[in-house]
């Protein structure tokens, strides 16, 4: 009696799922009421017994709050864009980088040469690149004061200068090139190389 109230439960989620009505039953808070409501109804099972099976079916089926979720974060995690660094010695450098990662993490997990001092925590100006083209420069956010005062001690300053540490990758960004100054003005310790975490 038991497994067949339980075999109905999972066959009234399944037509729910396939007939389009995720949103009424796929979150977990909804599962986990409709499995409590049955449970309840047969008068043999004791409250431990209960808890105990609640958590093994929550514990054993994981459900989405929408079944195209899972999918786009799976996609966003997996998406990469193309980015172009052009070092001090005007050698082009492609990459892809992971969306979410900034430049700073790009070019140390590719060997580039851009110092980042300070490990990202705008304290210096040492991960300053220069955006090559000014229609990807407006794509991105404006820069916060920190990171202003920052750009203020950096050599070669443009109208396109940002932090690399600042530049997350997104992707309208796909295709952006960053030129890497021919210096810095790193007040650490000269020859100081930031080993990347």
């Amino acid at each position: 009696m038991v497994l067949h109230r339980i075999s109905r439960l999972g066959s009234r989620i399944l037509k729910e799922i396939v007939g389009g009505r995720r949103s009424s039953i796929c979150g977990t808070w909804n599962l986990q009421r409709s499995y409590s409501q049955c449970l309840r109804s047969l008068p043999m099972v004791q409250s431990q017994t209960r808890i105990s099976q609640e958590a093994m079916f929550l514990k054993n089926y994981k459900f989405c709050s929408s079944s195209s979720t899972a999918v786009e974060k799976g996609d966003e995690e997996n998406e990469k864009i193309n980015v172009t660094f052009v070092d001090k010695d005007g050698e082009e450098i492609h990459i892809k980088v992971p969306v979410g990662m900034s430049m700073l993490e790009a070019a140390h997990e590719n060997d580039i040469e851009l110092e980042g001092a300070c490990e990202g925590s705008l304290a210096c100006s040492t991960c300053h690149v220069i955006v090559m083209d000014t229609e990807y420069y407006n794509k991105l956010e404006d820069p916060t004061d920190e990171e202003n005062d920052m750009l203020d001690l950096a050599f070669s300053l443009t109208e396109t200068s940002r932090l690399g540490c600042q530049i997350i990758a997104k992707p309208e960004l796909e295709g952006i090139r960053l030129a890497i100054p021919a210096a810095t003005r790193n007040f650490a310790v000269d020859g100081y190389v930031p080993k990347p975490h």
